[in-house]
């Protein structure tokens, strides 16, 4: 058996300091999403998003960014998928990207809202065609007889929508997370990490602050 407590890394690539950072968290995420994107790292828009059922159970999945505005962090999915329905009945959650290449995370929390049929549609019709039959094929998180049915099903609706605009399946669209908190994790010699976390006052401006590692 691995002891993993006896695991250890050493963290000294950069530091974060408060004049060091952006006044807008958004800004501050473009530099760091810029330099991931630039030191080529393999997923760079890969999240964990974490949501909580109507019960407060959590649960935790990789998705991929696929937009960001002035007003959130956007992705894609089957709205009566396990994280559909956890948004539906609790519209919070928590995202978090970690680019140990980097020695950095990034915490985002929020509501969340779903996009417009629209906005969903215009993302939907630039997918490949593969992947739009794909989300007519698949009920999200249901269970399936075999990996047989599911490849019949794919065959079926090829055929469906043959030589045909594939429409927006209507359970499946984008969401929106709207940051209330950011933090920037840098790793630092010693576990004397740097984390600057920005959050919403009452007038909905920024604070920038540093928590204790």
């Amino acid at each position: 058996m691995i002891d993993v407590a006896a695991l250890r890394k050493e963290y000294s690539r950069e530091e974060l300091t408060e004049s060091s950072v952006s006044s807008s968290p958004f800004e501050q995420f473009s530099r760091w999403f810029d330099e991931a994107m630039a030191a080529a790292l393999p997923e760079p828009t890969a999240m964990t998003l974490a949501t909580a059922s109507e019960s407060g159970q959590p649960s935790a999945r990789v998705v991929l960014l696929k937009g960001i505005t002035e007003r959130g962090f956007i992705f894609f999915t089957n709205y009566a998928s396990h994280k559909g329905q956890d948004l539906d009945a609790t519209p919070l959650a928590a995202l978090l990207f970690f680019w140990p290449e980097l020695e950095r995370q990034i915490r985002i929390e929020g509501w969340v809202e779903q996009l417009t049929p629209e906005e969903s549609f215009a993302y939907f019709t630039s997918r490949p065609l593969a992947s739009q039959i794909g989300a007519w094929v698949s009920a999200q998180s249901t269970v399936i007889p075999s990996k047989e049915f599911l490849e019949e099903r794919y065959v079926e609706m090829q055929q469906r929508f043959a030589n045909t605009t594939v429409p927006l399946p209507p359970t499946w669209g984008g969401y929106r997370v709207i940051p209330a908190t950011f933090e920037f994790w840098q790793g630092r010699p010693s576990r004397m990490h740097d984390r600057i976390r920005y959050r919403r006052d009452e007038e909905d401006a920024w604070i920038v602050e540093r928590l204790s590692p």
